[in-house]
């Protein structure tokens, strides 16, 4: 009877310690900012069941020590940050790509929820999200010799908060200097 007690408690202890929800943050992505004092990393949370995700991203300047943490929705995630330098024209940004709005209501942001692009200077003190919510990143790419960024996806025109097959594509041409929407262009047009 004793050791089934004690194996009782064992369980009992273990399951209630694997509910608990513990977490830890760990500083991943390290990326050198060129052209300024500044290197930024992801902080990602190691939650529950190992699962990963960058709620915020820490901007360090290495000259100083100072530091600027840019955060995000607690459920949110970003899929991608890439640093977007054009000298000649004076562009020294920081775009993500980010899942940040839980367009459809469900529990919790996921796959299904749009993509947005924002914009962030290199200290992470300016924080632009350029994409409306109910619009759906799909590709993006940035001219060096003009400083846009052209834009494809669908905006959720039918309001139903979720992409499908009436929704309207477009093209978004965005100036990286103003950060500033230019044109608009809808499929078929």
């Amino acid at each position: 009877m004793k050791p089934l007690t004690i194996l009782l408690f064992a369980l009992l202890t273990i399951s209630a310690y694997g509910q608990d929800k513990y977490s830890s943050a760990h500083f991943t992505r390290l990326t050198l900012l060129e052209g300024t004092d500044y290197v930024m990393a992801a902080i990602d949370n190691v939650e529950k069941m190992f699962a990963m995700s960058s709620k915020s991203l820490l901007f360090i300047n290495t000259r100083n020590g100072q530091s600027k943490q840019v955060d995000f929705p607690e459920d949110a995630f970003i899929k991608k940050i890439e640093q977007i330098r054009i000298d000649s024209l004076q562009i020294n940004r920081v775009i993500v790509v980010a899942n940040t709005v839980n367009l459809d209501n469900s529990k919790n942001i996921d796959w299904k929820d749009p993509g947005q692009i924002i914009m962030l200077s290199t200290d992470g003190q300016e924080k632009v999200q350029l994409t409306e919510d109910r619009f759906f990143v799909r590709t993006w790419i940035v001219n060096p010799q003009t400083g846009g960024l052209v834009v494809t996806g669908d905006y959720d025109s039918n309001n139903n908060g979720k992409y499908d097959r009436t929704d309207k594509p477009e093209v978004l041409l965005f100036d990286l200097k103003t950060l500033k929407l230019i044109s608009k262009i809808s499929a078929g047009k």
